[in-house]
């Protein structure tokens, strides 16, 4: 970005954002209103893959920037400080994207030998999921349950459960290679 742009929207945004936090209401709207423009063109540059989501993440910036106003530090630039949390959104919508589209693998990409079977009406529950993961050891159970099914990324699964990620990486692929030779057994 140029940084006489840059320096033109802070030089704007300061004094209003100074008297936002002193309790300006027509100021606070002010600046919100110029923030909110900025971070769409911000966000639209980073996200041309995916337009839709812009907005929302314009909100949710925006309703942060309202419940972290009081972590304001007034010596720094007020721009850094919206740009800080925006990038922090925007890290975490490519981290939930990326969890929730890690877990689906396009049926074009598949052999025919790996596309899903429909389950014979003789052995249904010997298909059902939660049989088939009660069959697992139980730390590998949890594993692939909180990675697998519930989307946590290895450092949330450990953080959650105490086991290291490297421990956790070997349990959940013990789990699926164990979990696949059953539903070949099945087959």
């Amino acid at each position: 970005m140029n940084p006489d742009v840059r320096h033109d929207f802070e030089a704007g945004l300061k004094p209003l954002w100074t008297r936002a936090q002193a309790g300006d209401e027509a100021a606070y709207r002010a600046a919100l209103a110029s923030i909110a423009r900025r971070l769409r063109a911000y966000f639209g540059r980073r996200m041309l893959a995916v337009p839709d989501d812009v907005e929302d993440l314009v909100q949710e910036t925006l309703l942060a920037l309202h419940l972290q106003r009081g972590t304001y530090d007034p010596a720094l630039p007020v721009s850094a400080w919206v740009y800080a949390i925006a990038r922090h959104k925007l890290a975490d919508l490519w981290r939930r994207r990326g969890r929730r589209e890690s877990l689906h693998e396009p049926l074009d990409d598949l052999d025919e030998s790996q596309h899903p079977v429909a389950a014979d009406d003789e052995q249904p529950a010997r298909r059902d999921l939660g049989v088939l993961l009660q069959s697992l050891p139980a730390a590998q159970q949890q594993a692939v349950s909180l990675t697998k099914i519930e989307g946590l990324s290895m450092l949330e699964a450990s953080a959650r459960t105490g086991v290291s990620v490297a421990a956790l990486k070997v349990q959940v692929h013990r789990g699926l290679k164990r979990l696949a030779a059953l539903v070949k057994d099945d087959s």
